[in-house]
């Protein structure tokens, strides 16, 4: 399966529950980090709910 980079860019500071859960979920704990993740329709999802916070690495 294809994997997938993610750096968070911004803060969770001030970002709602759901949110600073999704990235924690994701693995993401400091602006940043860069983490790899399988290319799944679950992580796309989660990548679209914190777009905002993340980019994706390629």
């Amino acid at each position: 399966m294809a994997t997938i980079k993610i750096q968070q860019i911004k803060s969770r500071i001030g970002a709602s529950a759901d949110q600073k859960r999704t990235l924690l979920a994701l693995g993401l704990h400091k602006i940043s980090q860069v983490i790899e993740k399988e290319d799944t329709p679950s992580v796309r999802g989660m990548i679209r709910k914190v777009h905002h916070l993340v980019t994706v690495v390629e």
